[in-house]
């Protein structure tokens, strides 16, 4: 998986290289991550059969992301690049339909983290020097993810309550789709926003004992963008 990461970065710059690239663009970005809803996820995805037997909203997962990138132009209408984000998020949960024998909530967190690197091509209908530049693109993402189930848990068995934390965690490859829009603010500032789609799907290891078999790390990303162009 890291050489896939590797060769892919390097073929982005050695085609950039190729295209003689006229300058470079170094941003950042801030904005929020929307989980995919319940009827857009596997069946068997952990969260969604989660919510059969756990008090909670999947929009909960709603969060933060914040990253960074470059790009590198190719003529007037096209960029190259790469970018790293970051996003996690913590759940507070209890059982829907159990309690302890002193009549407490049985609680426990459910965490999602997710840092994709991207890289991606942008097309500027208007060209990347107009007042007003939308651009769309897409590219390949690579999701390095971590599911964590902490706190207490039930046994279904038994009736028996205990502590425990079960973590899983991996990289998977998806498709990443985005549209945005950007203004120059002076010679080399600029600013805008940007949408991104991503659709990844990952399973979870069976011997961890969740209720499920894959983590759904797809979902929607608004951002605010500012960048540093340099010719």
């Amino acid at each position: 998986m890291v050489r896939r990461m590797v060769a892919g970065v390097a073929l982005v710059l050695a085609c950039s290289g190729a295209a003689a690239a006229q300058d470079v663009v170094l941003g950042g970005n801030i904005g929020g991550f929307l989980v995919r809803n319940e009827e857009s996820r596997d069946r068997n995805d952990v969260l969604r059969q989660n919510l059969s037997f756990l008090e909670f909203n999947l929009d909960e997962f709603d969060g933060l992301s914040a990253g960074g990138d470059f790009s590198i132009s190719l003529g007037s209408f096209i960029e190259v690049g790469a970018g790293l984000n970051y996003y996690q998020r913590t759940v507070p949960t209890v059982y829907s339909r159990f309690v302890d024998d002193d009549g407490t909530e049985i609680d426990s967190d459910l965490k999602l983290r997710n840092i994709p690197l991207a890289l991606t091509a942008k097309v500027f209908p208007l060209t990347r020097d107009a007042g007003f530049q939308p651009y769309i693109g897409g590219g390949v993402q690579f999701n390095r993810w971590q599911y964590t189930e902490v706190g207490e848990f039930l046994d279904f068995s038994n009736g028996e309550i205990f502590r425990d934390s079960f973590v899983d965690d991996g990289m998977e490859i998806g498709p990443v789709f985005l549209a945005g829009v950007r203004f120059p603010v002076g010679s080399n500032l600029l600013m805008g926003g940007e949408w991104r789609y991503s659709t990844a799907k990952a399973d979870v290891d069976p011997d961890l004992g969740f209720f499920g078999d894959t983590i759904d790390l797809g979902g929607n990303t608004v951002l605010f963008t500012l960048a540093f162009k340099f010719r």
